[in-house]
């Protein structure tokens, strides 16, 4: 598959999960923490999974946007994504991810909606990374 790349960054992380991680531009600059749930020490550090789940949510709230404007869909508003990330070892060996994705959009019918969060499920950048190798179960909520 060939990628025509528009945008490109890049981030350093030392000392693993309880190490600091930053950005080669220098617009992110932080702590580490491992959560105590995965043997660390917990503490205000933040955490791979944070970090994916916050990235994960605001690039599917813009893949939403993007399908809801390819579709002429002017009445959309309000566009929330929660992305609940998980970890933990699995059967096969090793340690995997699951996600769960809770959408609530305004201003559509929840038909409109179901069909505008699966388009954007489609060609979500986060979402095409993760199909096949992780679980992602979506909600979707109207108000």
């Amino acid at each position: 598959m060939t990628i025509d790349v528009l945008y490109r960054t890049s981030a350093l992380a030392t000392g693993g999960r309880a190490g600091r991680v930053r950005s080669l531009d220098g617009r992110l600059d932080a702590a580490l923490a491992m959560p105590l749930a995965l043997g660390g020490a917990g503490g205000d550090g933040l955490d791979p999974e944070l970090l994916f789940a916050s990235g994960y949510a605001a690039c599917f709230g813009s893949a939403l946007q993007f399908v809801a404007g390819q579709k002429g869909v002017t009445t959309l508003r309000d566009v929330q994504v929660q992305a609940d990330v998980g970890i933990g070892p699995r059967s096969a060996g090793g340690f995997g991810l699951t996600v769960a994705l809770q959408v609530s959009l305004r201003g559509v019918d929840l038909e409109l909606a179901r069909t505008l969060v699966a388009d954007a499920h489609a060609g979500c950048p986060y979402s095409n990374a993760t199909r096949g190798n992780v679980d992602v179960a979506i909600d979707v909520t109207t108000a």
